[in-house]
């Protein structure tokens, strides 16, 4: 099976640069806001999930319904192992990424973590219909559920080395917010 090393040719991640991480709710904008801030930053970008589907040849979902979210945090988590050899990258793990604190700890730091913070209603309107495909928010409540999730993991994302607002903030705004929030 391929790695992320050999799958991503001419991949710049250089381990002296520190990775950063887009961590927030589902809804929020990690992978957007990742892939444009890495064309900024001249850096290579992670979406977690698209990797994870690449490899295991299944959706999210499937893999939830099929194998439980216990073995979808596990491939985060080995996912982030490999990511600790290397550096320099931009990364969009799952929105509960950050509830494995040993996870965390594989990376960061030096890693910084970047919370793109933003309310549940606005991040479920974000969604749209996706949401029914979004495995821990196709239930008959989608907005209770992202309510429970910022709750259980707000300690969490709060604990980023920057807290950059998203609510209602267009694409380069928010990029730029960022940047900012990174100056010394």
């Amino acid at each position: 099976m391929a790695t992320f090393r050999t799958s991503q040719p001419g991949s710049a991640a250089d381990p002296s640069i520190p990775h950063l991480i887009l961590v927030g709710l589902p809804g929020a904008g990690k992978s957007t806001v990742g892939s444009a801030l890495a064309r900024e930053l001249d850096r290579s970008f992670l979406d977690f999930d698209a990797e994870i589907v690449r490899r295991e040849g299944m959706t999210i979902s499937e893999i939830f319904a099929q194998r439980g979210e216990p073995t979808f945090r596990m491939l985060e988590h080995g996912l982030t192992e490999e990511l600790r050899q290397l550096g320099g990258m931009v990364l969009a793990p799952g929105g509960g990424w950050v509830g494995r604190p040993d996870t965390v700890a594989l990376i960061r730091p030096p890693a910084k973590m970047i919370y793109l913070r933003i309310r549940p209603r606005t991040a479920l309107a974000r969604m749209g219909r996706s949401v029914a495909s979004r495995p821990l928010l196709g239930r008959p409540d989608p907005a209770g559920e992202l309510e429970r999730l910022l709750k259980e993991r707000r300690g969490a994302y709060e604990s980023a080395d920057y807290v950059v607002d998203v609510e209602r903030v267009a694409l380069p705004e928010v990029v730029r917010r960022i940047l900012a929030a990174m100056q010394p």
